[in-house]
């Protein structure tokens, strides 16, 4: 069992610890798994990964949304991503000088080049240069092995539900943030950053390109915490 990016290497039964999720929350969504590699030729190794078509441009979103629709293992390089916002985000593209302006998001989501810089200095982000791609695919796919997140999709009842879960045992209070638009920083990104659990509003671009549902939420959360969600669920 090779370690993820918290040096787990924990044997997890993810069939377990999903029927386990389905059970007390009744999930619509496929859990998935998140794993970054060092190298490309890593990632290659992941049974029954799909590779985007050369030349074609995807949000991150898209291939989310692929992997818990449509049940696909995918890996992605910052060569598939369709900008420096998506590839930021997991560390595949350095947080530089020129992304940090965020000049793209003037007079789109926000009034000034100020506030699209201050949103841009606001948003949680990966640690860049460490890693090359990064491989999607169900949790019960048993393709990746001990992903470095699990993402989990549920509605706002299922969310409350599930952090209670995680609050049982051991209790500390939660915080959440919301950066508005590139919401997946809120997400993934934040839970990449600090290892801690992150819960989200997904943004217009989730929704409009990778398939969330109006009435959906999302949780980041490294897989050392499912084991004892689902015993708090119980």
């Amino acid at each position: 069992m090779k370690a993820n990016c918290w040096n787990d290497a924990e044997d997890y039964d993810f069939n377990a610890l999903v029927d386990g999720l389905n059970r007390y929350l009744r999930l619509k969504a496929t859990p998935i798994g998140l794993k970054r590699f060092r190298t490309v030729e890593e990632m290659a190794t992941v049974p029954k990964i799909r590779r985007p078509p050369a030349g074609e441009k995807f949000a991150f979103d898209q291939m989310v949304g692929q992997a818990r629709w449509l049940g696909w293992t995918l890996g992605v390089t910052m060569d598939n991503l369709m900008g420096a916002q998506c590839g930021a985000v997991v560390g595949l593209h350095p947080a530089d000088e020129d992304w940090l302006k965020g000049k793209q998001l003037t007079g789109v989501w926000y009034g000034t080049v100020e506030d699209s810089a201050a949103h841009q200095r606001a948003m949680s982000c990966a640690s860049f240069g460490e890693y090359a791609g990064v491989a999607l695919s169900p949790l019960t796919s048993g393709r990746l092995d001990n992903p470095d997140l699990c993402l989990i999709y549920g509605t706002p009842g299922q969310m409350i539900t599930f952090v209670n879960g995680l609050q049982y045992r051991n209790y500390r209070k939660l915080s959440f943030s919301c950066v508005g638009e590139s919401a997946c920083a809120d997400s993934w990104g934040n839970a990449l950053k600090t290892g801690e659990p992150s819960l989200s509003i997904p943004c217009y671009a989730e929704r409009k390109f990778g398939g969330v549902l109006d009435e959906e939420m999302l949780m980041a959360i490294p897989p050392s915490f499912l084991p004892q969600v689902v015993s708090g669920l119980e």
